[in-house]
């Protein structure tokens, strides 16, 4: 089956603009809205190898290469597949649709079936089909043989995240809840951790959309423990915590959101808004205008910068003092 767990687990659908990332629901408000589900990729995403024909995955995502390996390994029909929607999204569709007809007749799970669902159901995702690439990942995780749970869990994971991005909450978190039963009976290692984590990361939004507060609150310390090192994890808990108007918690949160993102995530102008807006309930307005102007310095045409722009706008520029000099203090008696 082709998998890369870090890979996989982080795919996400578009989104509007409106919706990606934003902290507030507009730029003449400090009211918080819902967590931010992101629509982009992470630069750390690559498409899942066929087993064998590349190395392992890191914990990054990012395939560590023998050194003897070229830099692009040799194209498989999965990554044919993709790289034919990127070229022309409606006719990669098209091809993904015939190669899993054609794969389909297979009578029993197979590997190419599910290649061909898992390529059609990222297609989907970018032609901004959630029903679609919700169904394609279902049957893609239907392939996957009974010895590698792992890579069922992930494709069960990519459908929770087309399901949260159509708005399906409750469809969502019934697929996040699959992909953590059963739990491997071997010792978890980091990898499983990180996916596992990812998971609840997932869970977590889809239950503040579900209204399901203390719980989504659960899921992100379980992420934290699962996956200390994700940033996007202590990201959401401070806005979490925002949201519940406990602005100490969030700001220790966002600060280690912000110390875990590396230079040029691009979670730094999310965390970077959320630092900002943090800062300003706490009545900290010139911190929140330099994370605010960090922002925009930062990802100048991105989502969070125009809302960024918006909330410099309506606090204004710095206060310059106009308070007159102090007058010269009296010389000691003993200089008089």
């Amino acid at each position: 089956m082709l998998i890369l767990l870090p890979a996989l687990i982080a795919a996400q659908a578009p989104l509007p603009a409106d919706v990606w990332h934003q902290i507030g629901p507009n730029p003449h408000s400090y009211e918080p809205a819902p967590l931010p589900i992101p629509r982009r990729k992470r630069v750390t995403e690559v498409p899942p190898p066929v087993p064998g024909e590349t190395p392992p995955a890191t914990q990054t995502g990012i395939p560590a290469l023998a050194p003897a390996q070229a830099a692009s390994p040799r194209p498989t029909r999965y990554t044919l597949c993709l790289a034919a929607g990127e070229k022309d999204l409606t006719a990669g569709i098209a091809a993904a649709r015939a190669w899993l007809a054609e794969a389909g007749k297979a009578a029993t799970p197979d590997t190419a079936h599910g290649a061909a669902a898992q390529c059609l159901g990222q297609l989907l995702l970018q032609q901004g089909d959630s029903t679609g690439a919700e169904a394609a990942f279902a049957e893609s995780a239907g392939q996957v043989p009974g010895n590698n749970p792992a890579a069922v869990a992930a494709l069960q994971t990519m459908a929770g995240n087309a399901a949260l991005a159509g708005g399906r909450a409750e469809a969502a978190l019934g697929w996040y809840d699959k992909a953590l039963t059963p739990p491997s009976a071997s010792a978890a290692s980091a990898d499983d951790n990180a996916v596992r984590g990812a998971v609840q990361i997932g869970r977590a939004r889809a239950l503040v959309a579900l209204g399901r507060l203390p719980e989504a609150s659960g899921a992100l310390q379980e992420a934290h423990r699962l996956a200390p090192n994700e940033p996007e994890g202590w990201l959401l808990s401070a806005t979490l915590a925002r949201r519940g108007k406990d602005l100490e918690r969030a700001q220790r949160d966002i600060e280690v959101a912000a110390s875990l993102a590396l230079h040029g995530d691009p979670l730094g102008a999310p965390i970077g808004l959320e630092a900002g807006v943090i800062a300003m309930l706490s009545g900290r307005e010139d911190a929140a205008r330099k994370s605010w102007e960090s922002v925009v310095a930062l990802a100048p045409n991105s989502p969070e910068a125009v809302t960024a722009k918006g909330y410099l706008d309506q606090i204004g520029p710095a206060p310059t003092s106009s308070a007159p000099a102090p007058a010269p203090a009296a010389p000691p008696e003993n200089a008089r």
